[in-house]
């Protein structure tokens, strides 16, 4: 059976900043338990180790930083007709673009790029296993 292994590693509190996405490590590792917990849900074997560690904070996929494994991938955001909400209405956003984030704050990153990466991580694992 295949493993996600998340690990975040963290020395400080992300810089106080409104626009960031989780603004604490608590959050953050609040977020990643949460991601873990659904794919435990789905019957994919997972988990999520905290590590206090001196450096830039940093989420790792099986090893690998999550910008790492985003470094090769084309990231596609569904366009309007290729969604399955045809015919409703979309609800209006004044946020920040889905993609915009503060690549020196890990805390920043969106929830569609980690998501991509623990799923590149886990093709990866089915495509190199022997069965």
């Amino acid at each position: 059976m295949a493993m996600i292994d998340i690990e975040y590693k963290h020395s400080s509190e992300p810089p106080d900043d409104e626009r960031l996405r989780r603004r604490s490590i608590e959050e953050m590792t609040e977020y990643l338990k949460g991601l873990v917990f659904e794919m435990q849900m789905a019957d994919i074997s997972s988990k999520i180790t905290s590590i206090e560690k001196e450096g830039k904070n940093m989420v790792f996929v099986n090893g690998k930083s999550i910008i790492d494994i985003l470094e090769g991938l084309e990231i596609k955001m569904l366009e309007t007709e290729d969604s399955c909400d045809h015919g409703k209405a979309r609800p209006i956003g004044f946020g920040r673009p889905t993609l915009d984030w503060n690549k020196d704050v890990i805390e920043d990153i969106p929830d569609v790029l980690v998501k991509n990466a623990i799923s590149k991580a886990y093709a990866d694992i089915i495509k190199h296993r022997i069965v």
